[in-house]
């Protein structure tokens, strides 16, 4: 149990792992947004998604987590974070907040959703005469072992499992709970599977798509190999051939080295590349030696070699 505690942490201190919580994250918020709120406890019913993007006076473009306008025209802002919140963090959300009331002539509550195990993240931010609030939502504080149990007992009541049961076991990995964390992927996903006709098929690939991510997240190598191998064991293998696991990641990894390769052409340096991205210095430094050394070098194939190492 101390060594899965210290490989968690090492993990989440890994900067080529950081983003791809933040990945898995967003792409459940995006699809499954009405269900995925209340299990955060966020209780404004949910419309349709809001712009992420927004543009100041001086052409400065800030890219947001995730947006939602409730019922009320309320705007709910989500951002994920799987470190501790800094002054800094507080700071940027502050400016988010603030340009999109403006923009937008709308309200605005932000949500940090914290994966850490930093048990007491900071929420304000005092400056001046102005003090800046948003709301914590720790995921450590929910219990995977609880909801496993309740998911597994209705299926065998002959229950059916509704969509917000299968969108709850989307954030197992980043709870706590006495299970190692391939063993709640796997289960996840079994689950899931097991209940496809819940979900529409694009919906079914999305949610494999977040557990997928989070296992690249927070799992070594031999770790991963041995989840690859017990999924290949079940009807879940089929999903599997020709070893689409790391090709689907690697296409979306492959995205961010596009991205950098264009701001590298265009004379940015690291930090200024990872402060517009939203990625951690060390990640970007990486991609652009890879790029250096290879030009000719695909994106593709310099996404396989960073999650390769």
């Amino acid at each position: 149990m101390q060594e899965h505690e210290e490989k968690e942490m090492t993990n989440e201190a890994d900067p080529q792992n950081i983003h791809h919580e933040d990945l898995a994250l967003k792409t459940a918020a995006q699809y499954f947004g009405e269900e995925l709120l209340p299990l955060l406890g966020i209780t404004d019913n949910v419309r349709y998604v809001a712009p992420t993007e927004n543009v100041t006076l001086e052409a400065k473009q800030m890219y947001q987590d995730f947006n939602y306008i409730s019922t009320n025209n309320l705007w709910v802002h989500l951002e994920f974070e799987s470190d501790s919140v800094t002054r800094k963090d507080l700071k940027r959300f502050r400016e988010y907040e603030a340009t999109t009331a403006r923009t937008f002539n709308v309200a605005v509550i932000t949500y940090v959703i914290c994966s850490s195990k930093v048990k007491r993240p900071i929420s304000s931010l005092a400056e001046g005469i102005n003090v800046y609030h948003v709301k914590l939502i720790r995921l450590k504080n929910k219990d995977s072992d609880r909801l496993f149990a309740c998911v597994k007992e209705k299926q065998e009541q002959g229950k059916p499992l509704e969509k917000e049961d299968l969108v709850s076991l989307l954030l197992t990995p980043l709870m706590s709970g006495n299970m190692g964390i391939g063993e709640r992927i796997i289960k996840s996903l079994n689950f899931i599977q097991y209940a496809s006709k819940t979900v529409t098929p694009i919906e079914l690939e999305k949610m494999k798509a977040v557990l997928y991510t989070l296992a690249f997240k927070f799992l070594n190598k031999k770790e991963l190999a041995e989840v690859k191998e017990v999924i290949a064991m079940t009807e879940l293998g089929k999903m599997l051939v020709n070893d689409g696991f790391e090709k689907g990641l690697a296409e979306g990894e492959a995205k961010f080295v596009a991205i950098i390769r264009k701001k590298r052409a265009k004379g940015l340096d690291a930090s200024a590349i990872a402060e517009e991205l939203e990625l951690e210095t060390a990640y970007v430094e990486k991609v652009m030696e890879l790029i250096a050394e290879g030009p000719s070098v695909s994106d593709l194939r310099i996404a396989q070699m960073i999650l390769g190492q």
